[in-house]
């Protein structure tokens, strides 16, 4: 039998399988990310125009929007819960059935929130009801990214992991778009009354798309090949021990926490700089640039701006990506942070010109530097864990930078604001990219790590 060492073509047909087979994952990956992220980003649009008055009607405005944006910060405080649960799970029973829950919870909670019942109909329970709803959404999005990362990840060649990893961190400046473009159509195709009564509701709804992704990928896609190998390596060293009993293990979890409590923190704190910056500018840009006394743009000329800069967002990841491949990860994420924080001092008085493209060249070099970061991280966080607890510690490092760095950024950015200056606010975002310059710099450079490491 001819080996592909002497047949040519026997090689050239593997590659171009490889390929098509990453291409399928990665493209599955992007698919079901954005969705996720469309359905996190859909409810913050609907907390801030809808659920004020669809779920806390007998309050004031001001307090119905306050407790509206309460229960939108539910996501935040799920999403390391979801991270410990799903990390768990993750490193016990595989990558894909995981994420498959993941998304079939995220395509249930989101689909339920379009058919929930309103304070008028049921009172006191509705937002209740919401707020599990939200938090059931947080748990969700907590779960999926690690998932989603390691299954393109650990499935890419060891050359790609980069460029490969970027289709499941594409999903973010995706989902924002997806989720202000179904807004900003619903509201203009309809008039007010049938969207405030039914009309939020469709974007909601379309979430049901979410379920069946999670079918396609339990049915077509297989588990990574470093968590197969574990799990042959777990299965030889109980057969080494006659089968006769298999050997207690802490959780993953704590294992992860146990084993790298410092990459953990690092991770985290590298987070910080994008979580602050990215929902600044999607978020607080938004007030800010609409208000009366500042650039006074409409609301739909700052939703313009956001949705320019995403789209721009996303070649940026994938260049960096596919940078970090052939020159490292810390290298790159550390310009990122460097540029993000400088450019946070550009930010706001290029908003306060009021001139549209000016607006729009401050949100998207924001992003842009952002993406330098957010690009490689999927690949980074994966190299810096060993199998067995790698879907725990990523995702711990993760969303412990998420909360700690995006559950308050709006709320901290408008108190900075409206009580000292807006040049406050690029402080903080600078604050937070050094903190992040510092903690990749502790961290040690990844890229030519051995995904089948294992303790």
């Amino acid at each position: 039998m001819m080996t592909e060492l002497n047949n040519p073509a026997a090689g050239v047909m593997g590659e171009a399988h490889l390929k098509t087979s990453m291409r399928k994952v990665a493209l599955t990956a992007l698919a079901g990310t954005s969705i996720e992220w469309y359905d996190f980003f859909l409810y913050a649009t609907a907390a801030a125009l809808v659920f004020p008055v669809a779920f806390f009607p007998e309050s004031t405005p001001t307090m119905g929007l306050i407790l509206s944006f309460g229960t939108f910060a539910f996501g935040f405080i799920a999403r390391p819960v979801g991270g410990i649960i799903f990390g768990h799970f993750g490193d016990r029973i595989g990558r894909k059935r995981t994420l498959v829950i993941a998304l079939m919870l995220m395509g249930i909670a989101s689909t339920m929130i379009g058919l929930m019942p309103t304070y008028a109909t049921i009172g006191i329970a509705a937002p209740i009801l919401l707020t599990i709803l939200r938090f059931a959404q947080g748990l969700a999005i907590g779960g999926q990214w690690g998932g989603a990362m390691l299954l393109v990840t650990e499935s890419a060649p060891a050359d790609k992991r980069g460029w490969y990893g970027a289709y499941a961190q594409a999903g973010a400046p995706v989902g924002v778009i997806l989720a202000n473009l179904a807004f900003i159509i619903i509201s203009a195709t309809f008039s007010e009354e049938f969207f405030m009564s039914w009309g939020w509701r469709i974007p909601f709804l379309a979430s049901v798309l979410l379920i069946g992704i999670s079918m396609y990928v339990q049915l077509n896609m297989e588990d990574t090949d470093a968590f197969k190998e574990l799990e042959e390596i777990k299965q030889q060293r109980l057969a080494e021990t006659s089968g006769t009993h298999e050997p207690v293990h802490r959780s993953p979890v704590l294992e992860a926490i146990i084993k790298y409590p410092k990459r953990i923190a690092l991770a985290a704190g590298a987070f910080l700089s994008v979580q602050v910056a990215f929902y600044i500018l999607i978020g607080f840009i938004l007030a800010y640039g609409s208000d009366p006394g500042g650039a006074n743009m409409t609301r739909d000329s700052m939703l313009a701006a956001v949705l320019i800069a995403s789209t721009l967002q996303i070649p940026t990841q994938f260049w960096a990506s596919a940078y970090s491949d052939r020159h490292g990860r810390r290298g790159i994420f550390m310009l990122g942070a460097i540029l993000t924080g400088i450019w946070a001092f550009a930010l706001f008085p290029l908003v306060d010109t009021g001139n549209f493209w000016l607006i729009t060249l401050g949100i998207t070099g924001g992003l842009v530097f952002l993406g330098l970061m957010y690009g490689p991280q999927a690949a980074f966080f994966t190299e810096l864990f060993s199998t067995e607890v790698r879907y725990s510690g990523a995702s711990l490092g993760y969303q412990v930078g998420a909360i700690l760095g995006g559950a308050f950024a709006p709320t901290i950015a408008t108190i900075l604001w409206t009580e000292y200056a807006v040049v406050w606010v690029s402080v903080y975002i600078a604050v937070a990219s050094v903190l992040s310059l510092l903690s990749v710099f502790m961290l040690t450079e990844t890229y030519q790590t051995s995904l089948q490491a294992t303790d």
